[in-house]
């Protein structure tokens, strides 16, 4: 037998890793040469022998290869940082170790309860690529909802799974055919699916299941170490920015127990508001705007404009609801209250950003300006007591010591010689509550002494004495003041101007009867002095003597009998002549006015008639009736 048609040849085949077929080669030259069966058999046995072995030593090459693609795979996993780096790298390796057209990772969504597209390696399908599986849907929604890998050679004719049109959708339009999908394992978690995956039909051996598996089993614990690393960084970051934020929190109270200091010793050493308004930008920086009640300016340190009116009510309204102050645009704002009290407001225009401690501050600076302005207001009460005190003497006393009523006045200020105004306030400006009746009196107080004047409490109600000669003018500017003080409209009366003790009484006086007519002419909320009631204003004397015998004749004589039948019956005569007449004569107005049918005008103005006489509706007696009827209203408000 020749050597070339020995076994020996198998072995030379074997060691130069020839192709399956070239072991064909000896075979086909034995019998060629014509060996007998038995040899031709003896060779056939070595052919398989060998082919064996080459398959054997073929297995073992793809294992080392596979084992090095591992632990390339895991010598690259453990240098990179960043999870979606490490992602890439995982699905990258497994189609190059498995030699598959396309790889691909789905992960887990735990707030949705299902898996989803998250990197793939191959695709050229963009609706493929953002696939989400519910879980139990399709090949990979079955590997994460149980844990086990799956492999099929024709995924669109596979039954096993629970095919989806959107699944399907997408892996028709990616063209796969052959789909392995493996779990991604924490423990007993599956936090997603590695896939590998042809466009052709394809067998996956179990070693490449194996491999896919181990592939898969480094890529969790390179995910799980992405993520720790990735938490790690975030944790540190917000360590530092903790620490940070501890370091300007202790900067900003230790600021805010210096700026408690300087103002605590402001109040000690009794203070102004400009020198709190100092301390507040000397801490702070910046500018500050400190306001009164009525938004007057208190004290300015600093560039900063008076904000507009709307802004601040809203704005100081809003820091008395939170108790904080507040900021609106680039400025803060923090309300001056005492109990429910709106004293004022700071306002503050920062340098910077105010950090909490920061806005403590400005809101300690409002409540020393609250102690500041109630001890001011405690000294003002203190000499408005006095200055009222000399007031109500100059309307009760005017006669008894007037050299002393003018030396207390000259030590007060108050020059009696010169022409002063009286304003007297209406019952609706004072409610039923004490308190409501001194914020009125102290309003009152401070207001006629910033005037030069005096204010006090007198039969119910509040009396100023301002210099000047506009008694009416002054009396519509107490009306306007005091109503926004109280949040109701305020009736003010007013007479002058007088000087001398003996004359501001009988001015008092004056300006006391024509508040009353004020509101029997139905002019509540508003200020007038007797001068502009016209010929109300000639008959308020006559009006406030009720026992002037001519006024008494005039309305005995004119609508006496009127009046006396609606106190004998208990009608309503005297209201309907005065609806009547307001509406310029018509019946159906005064009906609607009265609340009342026509019928019901006609038949009270027939009595009307019966009672004064038929010609009561001509003009010279209409005047009258009128006349009589307007000093009958304002004469009994007046007793």
């Amino acid at each position: 037998m020749s050597l070339m048609s020995s076994p020996v040849e198998f072995l030379e085949l074997l060691a130069r890793e020839a192709a399956p077929v070239e072991f064909e080669g000896p075979l086909v030259a034995a019998r060629a040469a014509g060996l007998p069966p038995d040899r031709l058999a003896e060779l056939e046995q070595a052919k398989v022998v060998a082919l064996r072995v080459r398959g054997l030593l073929e297995r073992r090459r793809r294992r080392e290869i596979e084992l090095s693609g591992l632990y390339d795979t895991a010598s690259d996993l453990a240098g990179l940082r960043d999870l979606d780096d490490v992602l890439r790298a995982i699905v990258h390796r497994a189609r190059n170790l498995l030699g598959t057209d396309v790889a691909y990772m789905t992960l887990n969504d735990d707030e949705r309860g299902d898996t989803y597209m998250r990197v793939t390696d191959g695709s050229v399908s963009a609706r493929f690529q953002r696939l989400r599986l519910e879980m139990g849907d399709g090949l990979g929604g079955l590997v994460a909802q149980t844990g086990t890998p799956y492999v099929t050679s024709n995924y669109q004719e596979d039954e096993r799974f629970r095919h989806t049109g959107e699944i399907d959708g997408g892996v028709g339009e990616e063209g796969l055919v052959a789909i392995l999908g493996v779990p991604l394992r924490l423990g007993s978690s599956v936090i997603g699916v590695l896939y590998a995956a042809n466009r052709s039909a394809r067998p996956f051996a179990r070693e490449e299941v194996s491999l896919l598996v181990s592939l898969a089993a480094h890529a969790a614990v390179a995910i799980d170490t992405a993520r720790l690393l990735a938490e790690t960084r975030s944790a540190l970051a917000e360590l530092s920015a903790a620490n940070g934020t501890i370091r300007a929190h202790s900067s900003s109270v230790e600021r805010a127990a210096a700026a408690h200091d300087r103002m605590t010793g402001l109040v000690v050493r009794g203070g102004g508001m400009e020198d709190v308004a100092a301390a507040v930008t000397d801490v702070l920086g910046g500018a500050l705007l400190a306001l009164d009640a009525e938004g007057r300016r208190l004290a300015r340190v600093g560039e900063i404009a008076e904000p507009d009116r709307a802004d601040l009510v809203e704005a100081v309204a809003a820091s008395r609801t939170e108790g904080r102050s507040v900021r609106r645009g680039p400025l803060w704002y923090a309300a001056v209250v005492a109990g429910a009290e709106n004293l004022g407001a700071l306002v503050l225009r920062p340098e910077g950003e105010l950090v909490d401690a920061d806005q403590r501050i400005l809101e300690r600076a409002a409540l020393v300006t609250a102690l500041l302005l109630l001890f001011r207001r405690t000294v003002a009460e203190a000499e408005g007591r006095v200055r009222g005190e000399l007031l109500d003497d100059l309307i009760a006393r005017p006669s008894r010591d007037t050299d002393a009523l003018y030396g207390r006045a000259r030590r007060l200020g108050v020059d009696l010689d010169a022409p002063h105004v009286l304003v007297a306030v209406g019952d609706d400006a004072i409610a039923a509550t004490g308190s409501a009746r001194q914020r009125v009196l102290s309003w009152a107080t401070t207001y006629a002494s910033t005037r030069g004047g005096l204010a006090a409490a007198r039969d119910g109600r509040v009396v100023l004495m301002l210099p000047g000669q506009d008694a009416g003018g002054s009396a519509r500017a107490v009306a306007r003041d005091l109503s926004r003080v109280t949040g109701r409209p305020v009736t003010a009366g007013a007479s002058g101007p007088a000087t001398g003790p003996q004359a501001l009484a009988t001015t008092f006086a004056e300006a006391d009867r024509c508040l009353t007519a004020l509101g029997a002419l139905g002019r509540n909320g508003q200020g007038a002095s007797t001068a502009e009631l016209g010929f109300v204003g000639l008959l308020l004397g006559a009006v406030g003597d009720p026992g002037d015998r001519d006024v008494t004749r005039f309305l005995t004589a004119t609508v006496g009998p009127v009046v006396d039948y609606d106190a004998r019956r208990g009608t309503a005569l005297v209201r309907t002549l005065e609806a009547y007449f307001g509406v310029g004569g018509s019946l159906a107005r005064a009906a609607e006015q009265l609340h009342v049918h026509v019928n019901t005008v006609t038949q009270r103005l027939e009595r009307v008639g019966q009672l004064l006489g038929a010609d009561w509706q001509r003009p010279e007696r209409a005047l009258e009736v009128q006349l009589a009827l307007r000093l009958h209203r304002l004469r009994e408000p007046a007793r």
